[in-house]
This record gives structure tokens, sequence and C-alpha cells, in this order.
């Protein structure tokens, strides 16, 4: 799929991995719909990039677990670019507890919100994208649309205090190649990311030291990795029309020890 002058909706694009990917798309000659919840920051980041790059981006306020406003997101890139050409899910929440903690045992509705967002949300987008989607011109290849969604490498080896966010984030990866395989029929890619240790508002909240250690974990390079490393291979994907129903760990070869 070409990038320049395509159509991509991006969730959680206000910050971090989705905020690298909006930037990057950008860049390349796309028009960006950015979907989050933090509309302030999402207004800001729009008019600053539209005033660099022409009419190429717009907000919405979008709570990707909430099916009327994620359906709003979609007819509304539909109708700014003529058709949706792809999906790239970047929001979520992070949130860690341990199942039974010194204040007791693990709260069932914060298992619950973390589920309904990072995974059901994650389901709601890609349901309504593909929904757009199947109804594109088909290109010279066939495709019609491409999803890409992430997922973490606490999928595969969570940490301790990480049931409801490795839970999450598994679902995510365990979904991909089945939509893939429907979605298949229609000309439309899904794929998925699973990233490590990133540069991000999370991170962020964190002491420069224990930034600086949790790097120095990543066998190589020794270091956080950075959004627009994420938004590279997202760009990759969308570019190759091979990559399709798969899963990429994009870590530095990390993988976590138990806490």
């Amino acid at each position: 799929m070409n990038i320049q002058d395509s159509t991509f909706l991006v969730t959680g694009a206000s910050s971090g991995l989705g905020e690298g990917v909006t930037r990057y798309l950008v860049q390349q000659g796309a028009r960006v719909l950015m979907a989050d919840v933090n509309v302030e920051r999402g207004q800001s980041i729009a008019a600053a990039l539209s005033t660099e790059r022409g009419e190429r981006v717009r907000f919405v306020s979008t709570d990707i677990a909430d099916a009327e406003q994620a359906q709003q997101a979609i007819a509304t890139a539909v109708s700014w670019g003529g058709q949706l050409s792809g999906l790239v899910n970047c929001a979520g929440i992070p949130g860690a507890a341990r199942l039974i903690g010194r204040k007791g045992v693990h709260d069932l509705e914060r298992f619950q919100r973390m589920i309904g967002v990072n995974l059901i949300g994650t389901f709601n987008m890609i349901r309504l994208a593909a929904d757009a989607m199947q109804h594109n011109a088909a290109d010279a290849g066939g495709e019609r649309g491409v999803i890409i969604n992430t997922a973490s490498i606490a999928a595969y080896d969570g940490q301790i205090g990480q049931a409801a966010y490795a839970a999450s984030k598994g679902g995510i990866v365990s979904m991909t190649l089945p939509i893939a395989r429907e979605l298949a029929d229609f000309g439309i890619r899904v794929m998925t990311i699973a990233p490590g240790l990133f540069k991000t508002p999370m991170m962020d909240a964190l002491p420069e030291e224990a930034q600086r250690s949790l790097g120095e974990a990543v066998p190589f390079p020794a270091r956080l990795g950075e959004p627009d490393e994420f938004a590279r291979l997202a760009c990759h994907i969308i570019e190759n029309p091979m990559l399709n129903g798969e899963v990429i760990r994009l870590d530095g070869a990390l993988r976590m020890a138990p806490r």
C-alpha cells in the first residue's frame, strides 16, 4: 500500500507510540486522523502539524472502548479522505497489581477495565475499520486496507503484577491471525507489533536513573526504544504486502525477568 495521499486513523495519537506514528506518516505524505481521549494535546499536535504540512492532520476525541465514539471516528476518516486505507491501534492503558497484594486481592474492576480498553477497545476499532475498508476500491495488488495493532512483549513474558496487562495484550496477539485470515477475503491485512521498553509518557514518569537502568537491560541496543523506531516498522508493514497475520516483537532481544 502506498502511504502517499492515503488516509490513516491512528488511535492513542496524542502521545507516545501513537504520536510517533502520526508524525512519521505525515512526513511520508499521508493524511492522518488522530484519535485520543487527550483532547488538549491532540488538538495542539494536529494544529502544529497542519501548519507545517498543510491540511493533512485532524483530531477527533475518541474513547476506543465506546462503540458510538469509535464509529464516529471511522466515519470522520472516511468522509475526510474518501476512504480509510489504514488503522494503527496504539491506544491503551498501563497498570500493575499483584493478585494477592498487601492491600488485599486484585480488584476485579481493575482487571475488567484493562481488558475493556486494551483488548475490547482494540477489537472495537478493528471491526469498524474493517467494515469501512471492505468498500474501498482495491489497488493493483487487490489490497483494500491494512490494520496494525499494538500488543507488548508482556503478552509473552509478563512480570509479576502484570496479569491483567499481559492478558489484555495476549488477547491482541491471539486474535491477530484469525482476524487476518477472515479479512484476507476482502484484501485487508492485519498485523501486530509487540514493543518492548520504549520512551513513552509512562517511562517519562520514572526517574532518569530508573529509565537508564531499564534501557541497559536490553541486550542490543542497550537503551529504551524511540517512538520513531516503532513508527518506521509500522510504515514498513503498510508498504510491504507480504506482511500479514503475524506479530513482530520490537524489543532489542529483551526477555523480561519475573520482576
